[in-house]
Protein backbone atom coordinates (compact mmCIF):
# COMPACT_ATOMS: atom_id res chain seq x y z
CA UNK A 1 0.00 0.00 0.00
CA UNK A 2 1.22 3.56 -1.03
CA UNK A 3 2.62 5.17 2.13
CA UNK A 4 0.04 8.08 2.38
CA UNK A 5 -2.87 5.56 1.73
CA UNK A 6 -1.22 3.26 4.77
CA UNK A 7 -1.41 6.67 6.90
CA UNK A 8 -4.37 7.15 5.93
CA UNK A 9 -5.96 3.46 7.08
CA UNK A 10 -3.58 3.87 10.16
CA UNK A 11 -5.85 7.18 11.35
CA UNK A 12 -9.21 5.52 10.25
CA UNK A 13 -8.33 2.04 12.40
CA UNK A 14 -6.91 4.30 15.50
CA UNK A 15 -10.74 6.13 15.35
CA UNK A 16 -12.77 3.53 14.95
CA UNK A 17 -10.98 1.22 18.08
CA UNK A 18 -11.68 4.28 20.21
CA UNK A 19 -14.85 5.39 19.21
CA UNK A 20 -16.21 1.68 19.44
CA UNK A 21 -14.61 1.66 23.20
CA UNK A 22 -16.76 5.05 23.84
CA UNK A 23 -20.22 3.67 22.06
CA UNK A 24 -19.50 0.76 24.52
CA UNK A 25 -18.96 2.34 27.82
CA UNK A 26 -21.89 4.78 27.00
CA UNK A 27 -24.58 2.20 26.67
CA UNK A 28 -23.52 0.31 29.81
CA UNK A 29 -25.55 2.61 31.84
CA UNK A 30 -26.22 -0.43 34.50
CA UNK A 31 -22.13 0.31 35.35
CA UNK A 32 -22.30 4.27 35.95
CA UNK A 33 -22.80 6.01 39.42
CA UNK A 34 -21.47 6.19 42.92
CA UNK A 35 -20.24 3.15 44.89
CA UNK A 36 -23.77 1.35 45.89
CA UNK A 37 -23.28 0.06 49.92
CA UNK A 38 -22.86 -3.47 48.04
CA UNK A 39 -20.23 -2.30 46.00
CA UNK A 40 -18.46 -1.21 48.79
CA UNK A 41 -19.30 -4.50 50.49
CA UNK A 42 -17.55 -6.46 47.85
CA UNK A 43 -14.90 -4.39 46.82
CA UNK A 44 -13.67 -5.16 51.23
CA UNK A 45 -13.83 -8.67 50.94
CA UNK A 46 -10.96 -11.18 50.48
CA UNK A 47 -10.91 -13.16 47.56
CA UNK A 48 -11.36 -16.43 49.53
CA UNK A 49 -15.04 -14.97 50.85
CA UNK A 50 -16.58 -14.05 47.25
CA UNK A 51 -15.51 -17.26 46.02
CA UNK A 52 -17.46 -19.00 48.77
CA UNK A 53 -20.28 -17.15 48.69
CA UNK A 54 -20.46 -17.59 44.94
CA UNK A 55 -20.39 -21.55 45.10
CA UNK A 56 -22.87 -21.21 48.07
CA UNK A 57 -25.32 -19.22 45.83
CA UNK A 58 -25.21 -16.65 48.40
CA UNK A 59 -23.81 -13.53 46.46
CA UNK A 60 -24.55 -13.70 42.34
CA UNK A 61 -21.40 -13.18 40.21
CA UNK A 62 -23.63 -11.08 37.94
CA UNK A 63 -23.57 -8.42 41.18
CA UNK A 64 -19.65 -9.26 41.57
CA UNK A 65 -19.53 -7.98 38.25
CA UNK A 66 -21.53 -5.02 38.14
CA UNK A 67 -19.17 -3.89 41.05
CA UNK A 68 -16.03 -4.54 39.00
CA UNK A 69 -17.32 -2.82 35.73
CA UNK A 70 -17.71 0.06 37.51
CA UNK A 71 -14.74 0.11 39.20
CA UNK A 72 -12.75 -0.24 35.84
CA UNK A 73 -14.98 2.65 34.19
CA UNK A 74 -14.38 4.86 37.00
CA UNK A 75 -10.04 3.91 36.59
CA UNK A 76 -10.35 4.31 33.10
CA UNK A 77 -11.62 7.60 33.58
CA UNK A 78 -8.48 8.46 35.35
CA UNK A 79 -6.23 6.80 33.82
CA UNK A 80 -6.89 5.70 30.07
CA UNK A 81 -6.61 2.12 31.41
CA UNK A 82 -8.80 0.17 29.52
CA UNK A 83 -8.48 -1.09 25.74
CA UNK A 84 -11.70 -3.61 24.90
CA UNK A 85 -14.41 -3.45 27.31
CA UNK A 86 -15.35 -7.46 27.54
CA UNK A 87 -18.22 -6.42 29.73
CA UNK A 88 -21.80 -7.37 27.32
CA UNK A 89 -19.73 -10.81 26.81
CA UNK A 90 -19.11 -11.19 30.24
CA UNK A 91 -22.89 -10.84 31.36
CA UNK A 92 -23.50 -13.71 28.72
CA UNK A 93 -21.07 -16.23 29.60
CA UNK A 94 -22.37 -15.65 33.13
CA UNK A 95 -26.01 -15.95 31.74
CA UNK A 96 -25.00 -19.30 29.81
CA UNK A 97 -26.52 -22.39 31.57
CA UNK A 98 -25.85 -25.04 29.35
CA UNK A 99 -22.15 -24.78 29.20
CA UNK A 100 -21.70 -24.44 25.64
CA UNK A 101 -18.85 -22.25 24.16
CA UNK A 102 -17.89 -19.40 26.36
CA UNK A 103 -19.61 -20.07 29.52
CA UNK A 104 -17.97 -19.89 33.12
CA UNK A 105 -17.78 -22.84 35.47
CA UNK A 106 -19.19 -21.50 38.19
CA UNK A 107 -17.75 -24.63 40.55
CA UNK A 108 -14.03 -23.36 39.89
CA UNK A 109 -11.76 -22.26 42.11
CA UNK A 110 -12.09 -18.36 40.67
CA UNK A 111 -15.82 -18.58 40.69
CA UNK A 112 -17.23 -15.31 39.60
CA UNK A 113 -13.98 -13.21 40.09
CA UNK A 114 -13.77 -10.94 37.37
CA UNK A 115 -9.54 -10.59 35.91
CA UNK A 116 -8.52 -7.89 33.62
CA UNK A 117 -6.00 -8.73 31.12
CA UNK A 118 -3.31 -7.44 29.05
CA UNK A 119 -4.37 -6.47 25.49
CA UNK A 120 -2.35 -9.34 24.08
CA UNK A 121 -4.31 -12.08 25.29
CA UNK A 122 -6.98 -13.47 22.60
CA UNK A 123 -10.50 -13.36 23.95
CA UNK A 124 -12.58 -14.67 20.99
CA UNK A 125 -14.79 -11.96 19.35
CA UNK A 126 -12.18 -8.95 20.16
CA UNK A 127 -9.58 -7.44 18.62
CA UNK A 128 -6.36 -8.29 19.93
CA UNK A 129 -4.30 -5.12 18.96
CA UNK A 130 -1.16 -5.08 20.79
CA UNK A 131 -1.20 -0.94 20.11
CA UNK A 132 -0.43 -1.76 16.58
CA UNK A 133 -3.37 -0.24 14.18
CA UNK A 134 -2.20 -3.02 11.39
CA UNK A 135 -4.29 -5.57 14.39
CA UNK A 136 -7.42 -3.95 14.24
CA UNK A 137 -9.79 -5.92 12.75
CA UNK A 138 -7.77 -9.61 13.58
CA UNK A 139 -11.15 -10.46 15.73
CA UNK A 140 -11.64 -12.41 12.72
CA UNK A 141 -8.34 -14.22 12.55
CA UNK A 142 -6.56 -14.92 15.74
CA UNK A 143 -9.79 -14.15 17.47
CA UNK A 144 -12.22 -16.24 16.39
CA UNK A 145 -12.38 -18.45 19.65
CA UNK A 146 -10.69 -17.95 23.06
CA UNK A 147 -7.56 -18.15 24.00
CA UNK A 148 -5.68 -21.21 25.70
CA UNK A 149 -5.26 -18.94 28.28
CA UNK A 150 -8.87 -17.43 28.93
CA UNK A 151 -10.31 -21.03 28.50
CA UNK A 152 -8.33 -21.79 31.59
CA UNK A 153 -9.47 -19.03 33.14
CA UNK A 154 -13.43 -19.85 32.39
CA UNK A 155 -12.73 -23.28 33.42
CA UNK A 156 -11.69 -21.83 36.55
CA UNK A 157 -14.72 -19.61 36.99
CA UNK A 158 -12.85 -16.38 36.31
CA UNK A 159 -14.62 -13.70 34.37
CA UNK A 160 -12.31 -11.63 32.04
CA UNK A 161 -13.68 -8.31 31.67
CA UNK A 162 -12.18 -5.58 30.22
CA UNK A 163 -8.46 -5.60 28.19
CA UNK A 164 -5.81 -2.73 29.75
CA UNK A 165 -3.27 -0.83 27.87
CA UNK A 166 0.14 -0.96 26.91
CA UNK A 167 2.97 0.11 24.88
CA UNK A 168 3.51 -0.36 21.31
CA UNK A 169 6.43 -2.59 21.01
CA UNK A 170 6.34 -3.87 24.59
CA UNK A 171 9.48 -2.80 25.32
CA UNK A 172 9.23 0.29 27.54
CA UNK A 173 8.07 1.14 30.82
CA UNK A 174 5.20 3.60 29.70
CA UNK A 175 2.09 2.10 28.24
CA UNK A 176 1.11 4.52 25.14
CA UNK A 177 0.02 4.07 21.55
CA UNK A 178 -2.16 5.76 19.12
CA UNK A 179 -4.53 3.21 19.00
CA UNK A 180 -5.87 3.53 22.40
CA UNK A 181 -3.61 6.91 23.77
CA UNK A 182 -1.80 7.22 26.66
CA UNK A 183 -2.28 5.47 30.13
CA UNK A 184 -1.53 7.35 33.27
CA UNK A 185 -0.35 6.99 36.26
CA UNK A 186 -3.35 6.70 38.91
CA UNK A 187 -1.38 9.07 41.45
CA UNK A 188 -0.31 11.67 39.13
CA UNK A 189 -1.30 11.99 35.90
CA UNK A 190 2.32 13.35 34.53
CA UNK A 191 3.90 10.34 35.06
CA UNK A 192 3.84 6.75 33.19
CA UNK A 193 1.96 3.78 35.17
CA UNK A 194 4.73 1.49 34.13
CA UNK A 195 4.69 -0.82 30.63
CA UNK A 196 4.78 -3.03 29.34
CA UNK A 197 1.65 -4.25 31.61
CA UNK A 198 1.10 -0.52 32.46
CA UNK A 199 -2.84 -0.37 32.23
CA UNK A 200 -2.90 -3.05 34.44
CA UNK A 201 -1.40 -1.47 36.95
CA UNK A 202 -3.19 1.35 37.06
CA UNK A 203 -6.81 -0.40 37.05
CA UNK A 204 -5.49 -2.34 40.14
CA UNK A 205 -4.11 0.50 41.87
CA UNK A 206 -7.69 1.81 41.73
CA UNK A 207 -9.40 -1.19 42.81
CA UNK A 208 -9.36 -3.72 40.39
CA UNK A 209 -8.85 -6.70 41.84
CA UNK A 210 -6.73 -9.51 39.54
CA UNK A 211 -4.90 -9.27 36.36
CA UNK A 212 -2.84 -10.94 34.06
CA UNK A 213 0.87 -9.08 32.11
CA UNK A 214 3.48 -10.59 30.65
CA UNK A 215 7.28 -10.04 31.21
CA UNK A 216 10.19 -9.48 29.30
CA UNK A 217 12.42 -7.12 31.09
CA UNK A 218 10.44 -6.47 33.77
CA UNK A 219 6.74 -5.57 32.08
CA UNK A 220 4.99 -7.13 35.41
CA UNK A 221 7.32 -5.63 37.89
CA UNK A 222 7.78 -2.28 36.96
CA UNK A 223 4.30 -1.04 36.51
CA UNK A 224 3.18 -2.67 40.32
CA UNK A 225 6.52 -0.72 41.59
CA UNK A 226 5.30 2.58 39.41
CA UNK A 227 1.58 2.32 40.42
CA UNK A 228 1.63 0.68 43.77
CA UNK A 229 0.40 -2.98 43.31
CA UNK A 230 1.57 -6.53 43.66
CA UNK A 231 3.36 -8.74 40.46
CA UNK A 232 5.13 -12.23 40.48
CA UNK A 233 7.24 -12.89 37.33
CA UNK A 234 6.90 -16.48 37.19
CA UNK A 235 9.70 -18.66 35.42
CA UNK A 236 9.16 -20.43 32.24
CA UNK A 237 6.97 -22.81 31.85
CA UNK A 238 5.25 -22.08 35.28
CA UNK A 239 2.52 -20.21 33.68
CA UNK A 240 0.47 -20.49 30.53
CA UNK A 241 1.33 -18.37 27.93
CA UNK A 242 -0.92 -19.77 24.88
CA UNK A 243 -3.60 -17.81 23.12
CA UNK A 244 -1.64 -14.54 23.26
CA UNK A 245 -0.02 -11.99 20.95
CA UNK A 246 2.84 -10.05 20.45
CA UNK A 247 5.06 -7.58 19.23
CA UNK A 248 8.07 -10.01 18.80
CA UNK A 249 7.20 -13.63 17.63
CA UNK A 250 10.00 -15.93 17.27
CA UNK A 251 12.46 -13.92 19.99
CA UNK A 252 13.57 -16.48 22.35
CA UNK A 253 16.92 -15.46 23.61
CA UNK A 254 15.48 -13.78 26.83
CA UNK A 255 11.84 -15.33 27.40
CA UNK A 256 8.79 -13.51 27.64
CA UNK A 257 6.61 -15.04 30.41
CA UNK A 258 2.52 -14.21 31.36
CA UNK A 259 2.58 -13.92 34.91
CA UNK A 260 -0.25 -12.54 37.35
CA UNK A 261 -0.32 -9.32 39.21
CA UNK A 262 -3.09 -8.01 41.27
CA UNK A 263 -4.46 -5.44 44.13
CA UNK A 264 -3.37 -7.01 47.15
CA UNK A 265 -1.11 -10.12 48.18
CA UNK A 266 -3.44 -12.14 49.41
CA UNK A 267 -5.17 -12.11 46.23
CA UNK A 268 -2.52 -12.77 43.98
CA UNK A 269 -1.37 -15.64 46.24
CA UNK A 270 -4.94 -17.15 45.94
CA UNK A 271 -4.63 -16.67 42.10
CA UNK A 272 -1.47 -17.99 41.22
CA UNK A 273 -2.07 -20.73 43.44
CA UNK A 274 -5.42 -20.99 41.53
CA UNK A 275 -4.12 -20.95 38.56
CA UNK A 276 -1.56 -23.37 38.67
CA UNK A 277 -4.36 -25.87 40.46
CA UNK A 278 -6.05 -25.88 36.86
CA UNK A 279 -3.35 -27.93 35.49
CA UNK A 280 -2.09 -25.46 33.24
CA UNK A 281 -0.07 -27.88 31.26
CA UNK A 282 -3.26 -29.60 30.20
CA UNK A 283 -3.95 -25.96 28.13
CA UNK A 284 -0.76 -25.38 27.23
CA UNK A 285 2.45 -27.99 26.02
CA UNK A 286 4.95 -25.26 27.33
CA UNK A 287 4.06 -25.11 30.84
CA UNK A 288 5.78 -27.57 33.38
CA UNK A 289 3.25 -30.40 34.84
CA UNK A 290 4.36 -29.37 38.18
CA UNK A 291 1.63 -29.28 40.74
CA UNK A 292 1.67 -26.26 43.69
CA UNK A 293 4.51 -26.65 46.15
CA UNK A 294 2.05 -26.51 49.13
CA UNK A 295 5.01 -27.98 51.62
CA UNK A 296 7.45 -24.98 50.33
CA UNK A 297 4.83 -22.74 50.51
CA UNK A 298 4.22 -23.47 54.38
CA UNK A 299 7.91 -24.09 55.08
CA UNK A 300 8.67 -20.22 54.40
CA UNK A 301 5.51 -18.79 55.75
CA UNK A 302 6.22 -20.34 59.16
CA UNK A 303 6.50 -17.90 61.78
CA UNK A 304 9.68 -19.57 63.12
CA UNK A 305 11.79 -20.01 59.75
CA UNK A 306 14.46 -17.54 60.04
CA UNK A 307 15.41 -16.85 56.46
CA UNK A 308 19.08 -15.78 55.14
CA UNK A 309 18.10 -12.82 52.99
CA UNK A 310 20.65 -11.39 50.63
CA UNK A 311 20.59 -7.17 50.05
CA UNK A 312 21.07 -6.40 46.25
CA UNK A 313 21.96 -3.07 46.95
CA UNK A 314 22.78 -1.30 43.00
CA UNK A 315 22.48 -3.15 39.78
CA UNK A 316 26.19 -1.97 39.54
CA UNK A 317 25.30 -0.07 36.53
CA UNK A 318 22.30 2.54 38.19
CA UNK A 319 22.69 3.15 41.99
CA UNK A 320 19.51 3.39 43.64
CA UNK A 321 17.60 7.11 44.48
CA UNK A 322 16.66 7.83 47.36
CA UNK A 323 13.49 7.34 47.24
CA UNK A 324 14.22 3.46 46.19
CA UNK A 325 16.71 3.37 48.78
CA UNK A 326 15.13 4.32 51.73
CA UNK A 327 12.37 1.40 50.73
CA UNK A 328 14.61 -1.20 50.16
CA UNK A 329 16.28 0.07 53.67
CA UNK A 330 12.73 0.05 55.34
CA UNK A 331 12.37 -3.58 54.17
CA UNK A 332 15.89 -4.80 55.16
CA UNK A 333 15.05 -3.05 59.07
CA UNK A 334 11.90 -4.64 59.70
CA UNK A 335 12.91 -8.36 58.21
CA UNK A 336 16.40 -7.84 61.08
CA UNK A 337 14.00 -6.62 63.47
CA UNK A 338 11.95 -9.51 63.28
CA UNK A 339 14.93 -11.96 63.39
CA UNK A 340 16.00 -13.18 60.07
CA UNK A 341 19.79 -12.98 58.71
CA UNK A 342 20.41 -10.15 56.40
CA UNK A 343 23.83 -10.61 54.01
CA UNK A 344 25.69 -8.36 52.15
CA UNK A 345 26.18 -9.35 49.10
CA UNK A 346 30.14 -10.63 48.46
CA UNK A 347 31.32 -9.87 44.72
CA UNK A 348 28.31 -10.98 42.61
CA UNK A 349 28.56 -11.74 39.07
CA UNK A 350 29.12 -8.59 37.02
CA UNK A 351 25.75 -7.30 36.61
CA UNK A 352 26.21 -5.17 33.46
CA UNK A 353 27.73 -8.27 31.90
CA UNK A 354 24.21 -9.15 32.18
CA UNK A 355 22.41 -6.42 30.72
CA UNK A 356 24.40 -5.78 27.70
CA UNK A 357 24.48 -9.81 27.22
CA UNK A 358 19.98 -9.69 28.00
CA UNK A 359 19.77 -6.01 25.68
CA UNK A 360 21.66 -7.61 22.53
CA UNK A 361 19.75 -10.64 22.58
CA UNK A 362 16.26 -9.36 23.28
CA UNK A 363 16.59 -7.13 20.20
CA UNK A 364 19.36 -9.93 18.03
CA UNK A 365 17.00 -9.08 15.23
CA UNK A 366 17.93 -5.03 14.73
CA UNK A 367 14.55 -4.18 16.29
CA UNK A 368 13.57 -5.34 12.61
CA UNK A 369 9.78 -7.38 14.25
CA UNK A 370 8.23 -5.05 16.26
CA UNK A 371 8.90 -2.49 13.46
CA UNK A 372 7.29 -4.76 10.49
CA UNK A 373 3.88 -4.08 12.31
CA UNK A 374 4.00 -0.58 12.44
CA UNK A 375 2.72 1.45 9.67
CA UNK A 376 3.69 4.57 8.46
CA UNK A 377 3.31 7.55 10.87
CA UNK A 378 2.22 5.46 13.70
CA UNK A 379 3.77 6.96 16.66
CA UNK A 380 6.62 4.56 18.58
CA UNK A 381 7.50 4.84 21.87
CA UNK A 382 10.63 7.27 22.61
CA UNK A 383 12.63 4.42 24.33
CA UNK A 384 11.78 1.99 21.51
CA UNK A 385 12.31 4.51 18.98
CA UNK A 386 15.82 4.62 20.47
CA UNK A 387 16.42 1.48 20.47
CA UNK A 388 15.35 1.06 16.43
CA UNK A 389 17.63 4.25 16.02
CA UNK A 390 21.10 2.68 17.22
CA UNK A 391 20.08 -0.70 15.91
CA UNK A 392 19.50 0.99 12.17
CA UNK A 393 22.74 3.06 12.29
CA UNK A 394 25.44 2.33 9.72
CA UNK A 395 28.55 0.30 11.25
CA UNK A 396 30.99 2.41 10.47
CA UNK A 397 28.85 5.00 12.04
CA UNK A 398 28.02 3.22 15.05
CA UNK A 399 31.74 2.54 15.77
CA UNK A 400 32.55 6.79 15.22
CA UNK A 401 29.96 7.00 17.92
CA UNK A 402 31.00 3.99 20.07
CA UNK A 403 34.55 5.53 20.06
CA UNK A 404 33.45 8.94 20.96
CA UNK A 405 31.59 7.67 23.79
CA UNK A 406 33.86 5.82 24.83
CA UNK A 407 37.01 7.90 24.78
CA UNK A 408 35.90 11.40 24.73
CA UNK A 409 32.70 11.23 26.84
CA UNK A 410 34.73 8.57 28.73
CA UNK A 411 31.41 6.32 29.28
CA UNK A 412 32.22 2.81 29.31
CA UNK A 413 29.35 1.46 30.31
CA UNK A 414 26.98 3.26 27.44
CA UNK A 415 29.94 2.84 25.03
CA UNK A 416 29.71 -1.06 25.82
CA UNK A 417 25.84 -1.26 25.59
CA UNK A 418 25.97 0.21 21.74
CA UNK A 419 28.89 -0.62 20.29
CA UNK A 420 27.30 -4.19 19.03
CA UNK A 421 23.52 -2.92 19.06
CA UNK A 422 22.52 -4.14 15.40
CA UNK A 423 20.89 -7.23 13.89
CA UNK A 424 22.98 -10.10 14.70
CA UNK A 425 24.19 -13.14 12.27
CA UNK A 426 22.80 -16.67 13.80
CA UNK A 427 26.64 -17.44 14.89
CA UNK A 428 26.74 -14.64 16.82
CA UNK A 429 22.75 -15.01 18.45
CA UNK A 430 23.86 -18.75 19.07
CA UNK A 431 27.67 -16.72 21.01
CA UNK A 432 25.17 -14.98 22.89
CA UNK A 433 23.47 -17.72 24.29
CA UNK A 434 26.50 -19.60 25.40
CA UNK A 435 27.17 -16.22 27.22
CA UNK A 436 24.31 -16.39 28.81
CA UNK A 437 24.57 -20.12 30.14
CA UNK A 438 27.89 -19.35 31.40
CA UNK A 439 26.11 -15.92 33.16
CA UNK A 440 23.69 -18.19 34.69
CA UNK A 441 25.76 -20.80 35.96
CA UNK A 442 27.92 -18.18 37.88
CA UNK A 443 25.09 -16.99 39.74
CA UNK A 444 23.78 -20.46 40.65
CA UNK A 445 27.34 -21.39 42.09
CA UNK A 446 27.25 -17.77 43.95
CA UNK A 447 23.83 -18.24 45.13
CA UNK A 448 24.82 -21.20 46.35
CA UNK A 449 28.07 -20.10 48.06
CA UNK A 450 26.24 -17.75 49.88
CA UNK A 451 23.34 -20.32 50.54
CA UNK A 452 20.60 -17.71 50.76
CA UNK A 453 16.40 -18.07 50.75
CA UNK A 454 15.89 -15.01 48.55
CA UNK A 455 17.02 -11.60 47.69
CA UNK A 456 15.77 -8.24 48.30
CA UNK A 457 16.20 -5.32 45.88
CA UNK A 458 14.75 -2.43 44.29
CA UNK A 459 12.80 -3.05 41.68
CA UNK A 460 14.03 0.53 39.56
CA UNK A 461 16.53 2.77 40.14
CA UNK A 462 14.09 5.48 40.44
CA UNK A 463 10.03 5.39 41.08
CA UNK A 464 8.06 6.35 37.77
CA UNK A 465 9.23 7.96 34.87
CA UNK A 466 7.36 10.94 33.71
CA UNK A 467 5.68 10.82 29.96
CA UNK A 468 7.99 10.33 27.04
CA UNK A 469 11.27 9.46 29.75
CA UNK A 470 11.76 6.32 28.80
CA UNK A 471 13.84 8.40 25.61
CA UNK A 472 16.77 8.70 28.31
CA UNK A 473 15.84 5.68 31.00
CA UNK A 474 15.52 3.26 28.02
CA UNK A 475 18.40 1.17 29.33
CA UNK A 476 17.67 1.78 32.76
CA UNK A 477 16.22 -1.72 33.68
CA UNK A 478 19.01 -3.73 34.88
CA UNK A 479 17.03 -4.57 38.72
CA UNK A 480 14.42 -6.20 36.66
CA UNK A 481 16.46 -7.35 33.80
CA UNK A 482 18.87 -9.17 35.49
CA UNK A 483 15.73 -11.89 36.64
CA UNK A 484 14.21 -12.12 32.79
CA UNK A 485 18.01 -13.34 31.74
CA UNK A 486 18.24 -15.23 34.79
CA UNK A 487 14.62 -16.59 34.61
CA UNK A 488 14.16 -16.44 38.46
CA UNK A 489 11.01 -16.14 40.42
CA UNK A 490 10.71 -12.87 41.30
CA UNK A 491 8.12 -10.82 43.10
CA UNK A 492 7.25 -6.81 43.31
CA UNK A 493 5.48 -4.95 46.09
CA UNK A 494 4.72 -1.43 47.14
CA UNK A 495 6.31 -0.45 50.73
CA UNK A 496 6.00 3.51 50.44
CA UNK A 497 5.85 6.82 48.18
CA UNK A 498 7.88 9.21 47.85
CA UNK A 499 8.55 11.93 50.17
CA UNK A 500 9.92 15.36 49.12
CA UNK A 501 11.55 16.13 52.46
CA UNK A 502 12.90 12.36 52.93
CA UNK A 503 14.43 11.73 49.17
CA UNK A 504 15.64 14.44 47.84
CA UNK A 505 19.26 13.87 45.95
CA UNK A 506 22.52 14.86 47.86
CA UNK A 507 23.69 18.09 48.02
CA UNK A 508 26.93 18.34 45.42
CA UNK A 509 24.97 15.51 43.36
CA UNK A 510 25.61 15.81 39.47
CA UNK A 511 24.29 14.38 36.40
CA UNK A 512 28.22 14.82 34.74
CA UNK A 513 29.36 12.80 36.57
CA UNK A 514 27.26 9.56 35.92
CA UNK A 515 27.35 6.76 33.12
CA UNK A 516 24.99 7.11 30.70
CA UNK A 517 22.73 4.78 31.60
CA UNK A 518 22.05 6.33 35.15
CA UNK A 519 21.85 9.76 33.06
CA UNK A 520 19.47 9.28 31.36
CA UNK A 521 17.87 7.59 34.61
CA UNK A 522 18.64 10.34 37.24
CA UNK A 523 17.57 13.04 34.46
CA UNK A 524 14.12 12.54 35.60
CA UNK A 525 14.27 12.13 39.02
CA UNK A 526 12.66 14.84 41.20
CA UNK A 527 11.43 14.27 44.71
CA UNK A 528 9.19 17.45 44.69
CA UNK A 529 7.17 16.89 41.45
CA UNK A 530 7.43 12.56 42.37
CA UNK A 531 6.29 13.35 45.80
CA UNK A 532 3.43 11.02 46.48
CA UNK A 533 4.14 8.22 43.86
CA UNK A 534 4.70 4.33 44.96
CA UNK A 535 7.68 2.97 45.66
CA UNK A 536 8.22 -0.69 45.95
CA UNK A 537 10.45 -3.60 46.70
CA UNK A 538 11.44 -6.85 44.94
CA UNK A 539 11.93 -10.12 46.32
CA UNK A 540 13.72 -12.26 44.39
CA UNK A 541 13.88 -16.59 44.60
CA UNK A 542 15.54 -18.90 42.26
CA UNK A 543 14.07 -20.81 38.71
CA UNK A 544 10.22 -22.15 39.88
CA UNK A 545 10.04 -20.49 43.28
CA UNK A 546 6.93 -19.32 43.26
CA UNK A 547 5.64 -20.70 46.44
CA UNK A 548 8.57 -19.49 48.36
CA UNK A 549 8.85 -15.99 46.95
CA UNK A 550 5.04 -15.32 47.64
CA UNK A 551 5.33 -16.94 51.25
CA UNK A 552 8.44 -14.48 51.85
CA UNK A 553 6.76 -11.42 50.77
CA UNK A 554 4.02 -12.57 52.97
CA UNK A 555 6.73 -12.45 55.20
CA UNK A 556 7.86 -9.13 54.79
CA UNK A 557 4.93 -7.26 54.37
CA UNK A 558 3.97 -8.94 58.37
CA UNK A 559 7.61 -7.69 59.04
CA UNK A 560 6.81 -3.84 58.02
CA UNK A 561 3.26 -4.25 60.34
CA UNK A 562 1.96 -0.87 61.12
CA UNK A 563 4.41 0.62 58.01
CA UNK A 564 2.71 -1.65 55.42
CA UNK A 565 1.95 -0.07 52.02
CA UNK A 566 -1.90 1.68 52.44
CA UNK A 567 -3.46 0.90 49.05
CA UNK A 568 -5.32 3.86 47.16
CA UNK A 569 -8.78 3.62 47.90
CA UNK A 570 -11.08 4.16 45.02
CA UNK A 571 -14.10 4.51 46.45
CA UNK A 572 -12.73 8.07 47.97
CA UNK A 573 -12.48 9.51 44.74
CA UNK A 574 -16.63 8.67 43.80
Amino acid sequence: MPFFLDYLQHRRDCRFKQQERADRIRSLTAYQGPFTPSDRATLSKPIETLVSEVHSGTTSPLSILHTYGKVALKAHALTNCVTEVLLPSAEAWLNDSDGSWGSINLAGPLAGIPVSLKDTVVVGGYDTTVGYSSFVGNKDTVGRTDGAMVRLLKDAGAVPYVKTNLPISLLSFESTNDVWGRCTNPHNPAYSPGGSTGGEAALLALGGRIGIGSDVAGSVRAPAHFSGCYSLRCSTGRWPKLGICTSMPGQEGVASVYSPMARTLGDLTYFTRAVVGMRPWTYDYTVHPMPWKGEVESEFGEAKKVLRVGVMRTDGVVDPSPACKRALEMVETAMKKDGHEIIELDSPPDMLEALRIASALLNADGCQMFESFRRTGEWLDPGAAQMRWLAKLPSPVRYVYYLWVKYVRRDAVWAGLVRNWRAQTAFENWMLVKEREAYRLQWAQWWDALALDVLITPPNATPAVPHDGMHDAVSSCGYTFLFNLLDYTAGVMPVTHVDKALDQLPEGFSLKKLNGVARGAYMHYDADRMHGLPVGVQVVGRRLEEEKVLAVMKRVEEALGDQKYKLLDITELD
